[in-house]
Formats: structure tokens, sequence, C-alpha cells
């Protein structure tokens, strides 16, 4: 999701699910007043869906700047026949630990 789908989101106010758990945070006064004004400019979403989308918006272009890194191994050919190799960097092992944290939050909801 981009930003701008972000603010078009919060112009409709959509239910999430959202984990048991709680994350507090001690934001810097500057980062909190902007919160605050973002709150009071769309009257709809409350502080923690703000925070929530926000995070989640920050997540997903974090995990999509994550450079591409080749590895040894390939994993197909292009349209032309050229190797593409498999992504030695980041993101697979991100990925694979957020499946993981995923599905022991999952499993921590529903007992």
């Amino acid at each position: 999701m981009s930003f701008k789908q972000l603010l078009e989101t919060w112009q409709k106010t959509p239910r999430v699910t959202r984990t048991e758990k709680e994350y507090a945070v001690k934001l810097p006064l500057e980062d909190a007043a902007r919160l605050h004004a973002l709150e009071e400019l769309f009257g709809g979403p409350t502080l923690e869906q703000i925070i929530t989308d926000l995070l989640g918006t920050a997540l997903d272009e974090l995990e999509a700047a994550m450079p591409y890194e080749p590895g040894e191994r390939v994993i197909r050919e292009d349209e032309q026949g050229d190797p593409i190799y498999e992504d030695a960097g980041l993101t697979p092992r991100f990925i694979e630990l957020s499946r993981k944290h995923l599905r022991a939050l999952e499993s921590a909801g529903s007992d």
C-alpha cells in the first residue's frame, strides 16, 4: 500500500484484525504532534489506527526497498533464456521470519 492509498483508506475508515499483544512506544514530540494532526485532519481514524496503518505502510516500503542480491542457484529462466538467480539478500529471510511470527501470533490469539 502506498501512502496515497493509505490516505484514501483513512477517508473510508475500514476495520482491520488486530493482535492481542500491545506494543508501547515513546514518540518524539514532533511525531506525536503530527499523529494528532492527522487524527484531527481526517476526523475518522483513531490514533491507534493511524499508527497501525503508518507502520504497516512503512514496513511494506521497507520490504520493497530491500535490495535483490543474486545467489548461486538458478531458480528459472527469463523470456530470453537467461538465468534468474535466487535472492540471497534480506528479503527471503525477512519473509520467512515474518511468516514464522505471524503463525505464532495467530496461535497465541486463538488460545
